[in-house]
Parts: C-alpha cells; sequence; structure tokens
C-alpha cells in the first residue's frame, strides 16, 4: 500500500521548469523513496518532472526512522534499492557517515513545523500561546503524536519544556505506519500533532494551527542520491528539478516553508 507510480498524477501537474531535458528516448524508470513531511509536494513535483523528463518514477514511502520495516534505512539496510531518498535532514546525514548516501549529492528540499489537528466538528482549540497550548494538552483525554521527526520531539522535548511531562504519562500515544491524522479523524484520539504537511491532506480533521514558535521545531527535509543509485545522472536532474525555485509554489501550498538561503 505504500507504492504509487507518478503517472497517476499526471493530470494535475502544470509546472515544468524550462532546465528540464526533452523526453528521453530510452527512459529511465526511478525509483525514489520518501517520508511524509515532503511527500504532498513530491505528489504534484513528481509528476511534473516525469512529464517533463520522460522518465517514470516509482515510489516507496516510509518514514525517516524507527523500527517499522517501512522505515527508509531499513529499507536500503535490507538491500533495496532506490535512485532517490527525500528525508528529515539529519536521518540523510546519518545515511551520509554510514556511506549509504553519497555526500555530495545533498540537496535542501524545505523546512516543515509542526501543527495540530481535532475531529472534525470538534470546537478548535486554541493553541497560539505556550499557556494556551498547554492548557488544551492538559485538557485533552487523549493525544497522538508521529513516530517520526516531530513525534520524537513531541515526547521527548515539548511536553518537558512546557513542564506536563508527568500529566501526558498514559494518554499521549506514538502512532506507527500511518498518518496521525487518520486516527483523531476517526474518534480515537482528541488531539493529534504531526508536521502541517502530513496532516492537512487528511480528511475529517480540523487544522487548529501550527504550535507557538517559542517552543517550535523546525525540521529540514533533504534529499541525496544513494551510493549504489542505478540512475544517477536521472537522480540529480529530479533533485534539481525539486528544490529549484520555481517548484516553491507547489512546497508551501503543502503546508511546507522554503528553506532560507
Amino acid at each position: 500500500m505504500y507504492k504509487f507510480r507518478a503517472a497517476a498524477w499526471l493530470l494535475a501537474a502544470t509546472f515544468v521548469p524550462a532546465f528540464l531535458p526533452t523526453a528521453q528516448v530510452d527512459a529511465a524508470t526511478l525509483r525514489v523513496m520518501t517520508s511524509g513531511g515532503f511527500t504532498a509536494a513530491y505528489k504534484i513535483l513528481g509528476p511534473q518532472y516525469s512529464a517533463q523528463s520522460g522518465n517514470p518514477i516509482e515510489t516507496e514511502l516510509g518514514p525517516s526512522m524507527g523500527q517499522s520495516r517501512e522505515a527508509i534505512p531499513n529499507r536500503l539496510a535490507r538491500g533495496e534499492q532506490a535512485d532517490v531518498v527525500i528525508m528529515v535532514g539529519y536521518a540523510l546525514d546519518d545515511l551520509i557517515r554510514k556511506g549509504v548516501v553519497d555526500p555530495a549529492s545533498r540537496v535542501e528540499l524545505a523546512d516543515s513545523r509542526i501543527g495540530m489537528v481535532v475531529r472534525q466538528g470538534q470546537t478548535v482549540p486554541d493553541i497560539r500561546t505556550e499557556n494556551a497550548l498547554r492548557e488544551t494538552l492538559l485538557r485533552a483525554k487523549s493525544v497522538a503524536y508521529s513516530d517520526s521527526a516531530s513525534g520524537v520531539y513531541v515526547e521527548k522535548e515539548l511536553f518537558a519544556r512546557l513542564g506536563i511531562t508527568a500529566q501526558m504519562r498514559g494518554k499521549a500515544s506514538k502512532i506507527e505506519k500511518i498518518p496521525v491524522a487518520t486516527v483523531v479523524a476517526d474518534g480515537q484520539y482528541e488531539l493529534g500533532f504531526q508536521q502541517v504537511s502530513e496532516l492537512l491532506p487528511v480528511p475529517g480533521v480540523s487544522f487548529a494551527g501550527r504550535i507557538p514558535e517559542s517552543v517550535q521545531s523546525v525540521t529540514r527535509f533533504a534529499a541525496g542520491i544513494p551510493v549504489n543509485a542505478p540512475h544517477p545522472a536521472e537522480a540529480r536532474a529530479l533533485l534539481e528539478f525539486l528544490s529549484a525555485p520555481a517548484a516553491q509554489t507547489v512546497v508551501k501550498d503543502s503546508g511546507l516553508d522554503s528553506v532560507e538561503k
């Protein structure tokens, strides 16, 4: 269920940067592994690259870290091949240190902030200040967070910074493999925290906003090319496409922020 083909989104493609080459006679099918935070933007940009370059894309979705079989580092450790990996920057850096990803291939894609959702139809609480967020969390009967970068921050740092670590024990849970908003939409949890770009596409929830900047955690998403990539030249062209200035409208519309240079 984690696989899809970029051609399925072709009708949605509207932006084509001028620097891409014309379609090739001998097309290379690129295999991309991407984590959730950049996926909404990638679902638009990937097909646009494919349409102009003539190179089809096969994509595997999985978290940047964690113990699940779908996690990108675990896929690569099992010997699965990829032309491009898109993931949390520090997780990508770990693969570079281990010699799995070419250090010269790393490109910056976007910055991602954490937001919160409630089930659609429920009162949307105020989380604009630290005090408001703290009170919202204390009143909640159940809270869900992800098993990737945002969830690590929520579990290990956010609750502590708000001074409510003890109060959150027993009612805050890590959600593995699936988008956090889905378990809020079906009523399993009252509040859900994850990267904004992963919350917005899920139906059945209302977006309460980003958590306050004073306790925010900004996650950099980056991409690289594994050292054993079958199509490194085409992979470099895809990374240039995804990181181009012309792609930033799509990036921002997905809930991400452009990388400040």
